[in-house]
């Protein structure tokens, strides 16, 4: 069942950025991509337990800023190493110029190293 809250204002993450954010007992890696796309990733490396949400953002990728791994900041799934397991992603939605985060989304525990 879906439930959206709010997390951030669209002006707070610029196309390109990626930051820290928090909906309800989750931290997530909430990303504006280049082209205009948003999504939202669990906020943890999963080769070391990094944090997600200060990494780069390229191609709508986020890398660890520990050891580069590389992440799909819509699907959460691996994209470069040294990562081999997802994290869980959750839909994001624009209202109003407020950026909402669907934290009501299935997801699995994460499994790190």
């Amino acid at each position: 069942m879906s439930e959206f809250v709010p997390v951030a204002r669209v002006d707070d993450v610029p196309p390109g950025e990626v930051k820290v954010v928090h909906a309800r007992d989750k931290s997530l890696a909430l990303g504006h991509c280049e082209d205009d796309t948003w999504g939202a990733i669990d906020n943890v490396c999963t080769h070391d337990g990094g944090v997600l949400g200060e990494g780069e953002l390229e191609d709508c990728l986020v890398e660890c800023p520990r050891h580069g791994a590389r992440f799909d900041l819509l699907t959460g799934e691996v994209r470069a190493l040294p990562a081999v397991f997802p994290v869980n992603a959750y839909p994001v939605r624009i209202r109003d110029g407020v950026v909402e985060v669907d934290v009501g989304v299935p997801t699995k525990p994460l499994e790190i190293g």
